[in-house]
């Protein structure tokens, strides 16, 4: 007969909005072992799987602490009250809690105030809160209030709430009949409990032990502050947003890039500071595409997609909000603990806002491969190829802008965008590889320009970080013979060092904070940067690294920067944490520019 044999969570920490999928181990009538689901209507001899989850409310109150999800709160914070900060914002574990959070708490006050207009009604955010819609519900959630209307949760059908016990102080509400449950804001601060019985197919009696887990009590979603839009020429762009929340200046598009950090690599060993359940890919799926659906840019540029997260996540996620996608995957698994994953770089773009004309397609590894047959003696090639092939790619898009900045004088004119996305993931020792990886793509891009007037943007994690001898040709077109990166070239694929030029006329999109007049919040975010490099003081923030490895270039003469997505710092940051953390579920942080267009002129 079909049993169960152990039901357990990957993680016992519930956080609302991420759906929780328990590992059922069954066994078949034939003594096999598998956890494939036996649902009622596809019975295996005459017996089937019911699920069925509950709410545990007690009849005691409970919130949870905004800074330590896990603990309960014992103080709350009245001047988040006051301010009509979402209320799971104000709570606190403990009063050293609290004092050391005040640094990264004010910080709510001041945004709340500041976003309170002259008539009193507060702007808009670019980068809405994630828990918008749940502020405010967990005093009723506490309360032992219950939803009379219908439910459903996975692929259940609609059904009414029930109460199916109470004793000793606490009453389960039945929440869901599958195998699967995502955890509401009315969960919040409530235990979960799952079952799992084998049931008779023909007299829909359970048969056999009835087996339960029962998790921790549910987490409201971690919140960062709202990321805004900062004009760099002095121009509010709060006043360009539309009804849902977008840019829509006349011939205005953003560009977002985005480093998300592959599952594969987001390990316990390389993130311990991280809590596990923070790191759990079904938690950060959700956490990111929040973000990014958030940030509602024009064209997406994503760095670190595993190939089955693009396909099963990441494209049927954002089809939903309008965006047609594009992949491009590494040329190599990385294997770890006998399962394979292959990460790449994925664009989106609004299909409402451009059509894709062409995609190009760069292997690093078939250029290494011929770079060798041309250069390298033969006795040394299988050396070279160890050093040279790094699986890393690039995607290019071509795409056709369904909007205008051209003018009444040149009607019907075609607006090209090339939109260049990769990872150049390469070992900090291998300089003279990192930079053969830049400089090669560079190239293609000249003949892409060479054949089209085509404004262009390269973007993604070049793993170089500003000054590097990458980041000077990228930016400078040129590096000086004398840069120190250049002493390391073992198989010559550098030299003659007068070929590490571009004629691109690229620019850093983020150089804007440093190099253009004062704006509304131009001084705060010229804090941010680099006096040297005019580059961010970061964009990648482990414990071992704090560094700036991503960038938004823009061919200089055909496009302008209007506004840039405002950098983070320590005091967005929580106190001695670091990147990925339950707020952001990357190593990196985002970045978007909002560009124009500028008009052609007529030859």
């Amino acid at each position: 007969m079909l049993s169960v044999l152990r039901v357990h969570l990957p993680s016992d920490i519930p956080i609302v909005g991420c759906e929780l999928t328990p590992y059922v181990l069954l066994r078949r009538p034939d003594k096999t072992v598998t956890t494939d689901d036996v649902p009622e209507s596809a019975p295996l001899d005459g017996h089937f799987l019911r699920y069925k989850w509950y709410r545990i409310q007690s009849d005691k109150k409970v919130a949870v602490c905004s800074i330590h999800p896990s603990e309960q709160a014992t103080l709350q914070c009245l001047g988040c009250v006051k301010a009509k900060i979402p209320v799971t914002k104000s709570y606190h574990c403990s009063p050293k809690c609290f004092s050391d959070a005040w640094q990264h708490h004010r910080v709510l006050h001041d945004r709340a105030a500041s976003a309170v207009n002259e008539n009193g009604n507060e702007e808009e955010e670019v980068f809405g809160r994630f828990n918008s819609s749940g502020s405010g519900v967990l005093n009723t959630s506490l309360s032992g209030s219950v939803s009379s209307t219908s439910l459903t949760n996975g692929s259940a059908p609609l059904y009414p709430a029930a109460v199916t016990q109470r004793s000793g102080g606490e009453t389960w509400f039945e929440v869901g009949r599958s195998k699967t449950y995502t955890p509401t804001a009315d969960d919040i601060g409530h235990v979960l409990k799952f079952e799992c019985v084998v049931v008779d197919a023909e007299s829909k009696v359970p048969v056999g032990h009835v087996n339960t887990i029962l998790t921790s009590r549910v987490i409201p979603a971690p919140s960062p502050s709202p990321r805004r839009l900062v004009p760099v020429n002095g121009v509010d762009v709060m006043g360009h947003m539309d009804s849902d929340g977008r840019i829509s200046s006349s011939g205005t598009f953003t560009v977002l890039s985005y480093n998300i950090l592959s599952d594969v690599y987001a390990t316990s060993e390389s993130y311990s500071y991280c809590p596990s359940w923070a790191l759990s890919w079904p938690y950060r799926k959700q956490n990111l595409l929040r973000e990014i659906v958030g940030y509602r840019a024009d064209i997406v540029c994503l760095q670190e997609v595993q190939s089955d997260h693009f396909e099963e996540f990441f494209a049927p996620e954002l089809d939903k909000h309008g965006y047609q996608a594009l992949y491009k995957r590494k040329t190599n698994e990385v294997f770890t603990g006998g399962a394979q994953a292959i990460d790449g770089c994925a664009t989106f773009f609004r299909r409402d806002r451009f059509s894709h004309v062409k995609k190009y397609e760069v292997e690093f590894n078939k250029a290494a491969q011929s770079l060798t047959d041309a250069m390298i003696p033969s006795n040394q090639k299988k050396s070279a190829l160890n050093r040279l092939v790094k699986d890393n790619v690039a995607l290019i898009v071509v795409l056709e802008a369904k909007f205008s900045n051209q003018g009444a004088d040149n009607p019907g004119k075609r607006q090209l965008l090339c939109v260049a996305n990769t990872h150049v993931n390469v070992h900090q020792d291998l300089k003279d590889v990192k930079l053969w990886q830049v400089h090669t793509l560079l190239k293609g891009l000249e003949k892409i320009a060479a054949s089209a007037d085509i404004p262009m943007l390269v973007c993604g994690d070049f793993s170089s970080i500003p000054g590097s001898a990458p980041h000077t040709l990228l930016a400078m077109g040129k590096v000086d013979p004398s840069h120190p990166d250049l002493q390391v070239d073992p198989l010559n694929i550098l030299r003659p060092l007068s070929k590490l030029i571009h004629q691109l006329p690229l620019v850093s999109a983020y150089s804007s904070f440093a190099r253009l007049g004062v704006g509304l919040g131009m001084e705060q975010q010229r804090r941010r940067m680099d006096p040297t490099t005019n580059e961010p003081l970061f964009t990648n923030c482990t414990r071992d690294f704090i560094g700036t490895l991503d960038y938004i270039f823009y061919t200089a003469d055909s496009l302008t920067v209007e506004s840039l997505l405002e950098l983070l710092d320590e005091e967005s940051l929580r106190k001695d944490t670091a990147l990925p953390s339950p707020e952001w579920s990357s190593d990196h942080i985002a970045l978007l520019a909002e560009f124009r267009c500028k008009p052609r002129i007529r030859r």
